[in-house]
């Protein structure tokens, strides 16, 4: 295995498991860089509707990908995210794009194209990336590989809340059947499915706080730097 000239810590697990949450503070504790790649995708889904391609139209999306630009900007209270120079933070989050990410992200010139991307993001600096095939696909020799799992009841409560608190109603129980719908969908993919690498170490974040989440992995972060 080929040890990375910077340190890589790899962050996967399912939908709404608080993989985003947990890197971005680990990555600002550590003063790594944290690669957002479940944003990326979302840009990339956000680009199709911009362009009026239907979901499934994998041909005109592959053909949208070069024209494709994503940057990172550091925010409060979250990361700011740019699709071809026009800010998406808040658009990539939308339940449209929630529910047909999944699709795009499984076409495979997008996951070619967003790899490449990916991994050109730890050539100058220690990064924190998450997402469904980091440790697996996209940085398989990273030095610390997390899978972040809780219950489907956990992640929708978490996702109920987050969609509260920005106005947004959507039931309870529909919140359960798409994240069990999107568990499905990127664990049976064809491409770079949602697997724990063999050597991931598995966190389970049902009735814990994210503190204690955060101490947890970064102690194991700390341990494998030593």
């Amino acid at each position: 295995m080929t040890k990375p000239a910077f340190f890589q810590v790899a962050i996967d697990g399912p939908a709404s498991a608080g993989k985003s949450t947990i890197a971005k503070i680990l990555a600002s504790q550590l003063h790594f860089v944290y690669v957002d790649t479940g944003a990326m995708y979302r840009a990339v889904t956000v680009a199709a509707k911009k362009a009026g391609l239907s979901y499934d139209d994998e041909a005109g999306i592959t053909a949208l990908l070069p024209t494709i630009q994503i940057d990172f900007e550091p925010g409060q209270p979250v990361q700011k995210v740019f699709l071809n120079g026009e800010e998406v933070t808040e658009a990539i989050r939308s339940i449209e794009v929630t529910n047909n990410v999944s699709l795009v992200s499984s076409y495979g010139a997008v996951r070619s194209d967003m790899v490449e991307k990916q991994r050109a993001m730890t050539e100058k600096n220690p990064v924190i990336m998450d997402g469904r095939d980091i440790g697996t696909t996209v940085l398989p020799n990273a030095q610390v590989k997390i899978f972040l799992i809780a219950s489907v009841d956990e992640r929708a409560a978490r996702r109920y809340k987050e969609n509260k608190e920005k106005g947004m109603k959507v039931d309870l129980e529909t919140l359960k059947d798409e994240i069990k719908a999107r568990d499905y969908k990127d664990s049976h993919r064809a491409i770079s499915p949602l697997t724990k690498a063999a050597d991931a170490i598995e966190v389970d974040t049902t009735g814990i706080g994210i503190d204690e989440v955060v101490a947890k992995i970064k102690k194991i972060i700390e341990e494998h730097r030593a």
